[in-house]
């Protein structure tokens, strides 16, 4: 499907795709932007267009139409499909289901789209899985308006202390606790999460733990499909 001829064109991901009638796909996309879109691409379960559109490959596309679905007119891929496999082929999945959940149809996401291509650009090298999920998360509440206060208690303005237990209550941010029990997050776990930093040791377990009560809280208790590729014992959650 080529748009060497036409104008309007936007760099785009694949989130999803299923097929749609005799030969055509029923594509949604993910553009700096249009936001999610969602469009058929007419004739593209057949020739080049099928291996063209698949999820983690740069594109540039063009849509046409007013309704809710829209008309994939031209599409042409930017660039090499970014290699995801095992795990880091899970972990792509995840971002993928999280834009479809939580992002809104023809929602302008510039710092978004930002933040979603250098996540697979970390996957597809040697970006730790767990530290490339979490700076993703905390940057896609920020960019949804959901951003976490994680380097100040609300109600005094303290500042988070590294070696101080906190509870952290959604909507609402974290508060000073003497006793570590009851899932409470260290503050240098907060503070790494706030600045994009290195976790490590059972920060991670505490990062993980934290942003997925805060997901979940977002997604109105509706589980992720894509976690549940983690089930393997040997894997970890995301």
């Amino acid at each position: 499907m080529s748009a060497s001829a036409c104008g309007g064109l936007e760099p785009a991901y694949v989130l999803h795709r299923r097929p749609y009638s005799n030969s055509s796909l029923l594509v949604e996309l993910f553009g700096p932007q249009s936001g999610r879109v969602v469009a058929v691409a007419r004739g593209a379960q057949r020739g080049a267009s099928a291996g063209m559109l698949q999820p983690f490959r740069p594109l540039l596309v063009q849509v046409a139409g007013k309704g809710e679905v829209k008309t994939l007119a031209a599409a042409e891929a930017r660039g090499r499909a970014f290699a995801l496999a095992g795990r880091r082929l899970y972990c792509g999945l995840y971002l993928n289901e999280l834009l479809l959940r939580l992002v809104g149809r023809e929602d302008p996401c510039l710092e978004l789209f930002a933040a979603y291509g250098a996540a697979l650009s970390e996957l597809s090298g040697e970006g730790e899985e767990d530290q490339v999920l979490r700076r993703f998360e905390v940057r896609l509440l920020q960019a949804l308006g959901f951003g976490l206060l994680l380097d100040r208690e609300p109600e005094s303005g303290a500042a988070v202390q590294p070696e101080r237990w906190y509870a952290y209550r959604v909507e609402h941010g974290p508060s000073a606790v003497a006793d570590p029990h009851g899932a409470p997050i260290r503050g240098r776990t907060l503070l790494a999460l706030a600045a994009g930093g290195s976790l490590t040791g059972d920060g991670r377990r505490e990062a993980r733990d934290l942003m997925r009560r805060i997901l979940d809280h977002h997604l109105g208790g509706r589980p992720l499909k894509s976690r549940e590729l983690f089930r393997n014992p040997l894997q970890r959650k995301p």
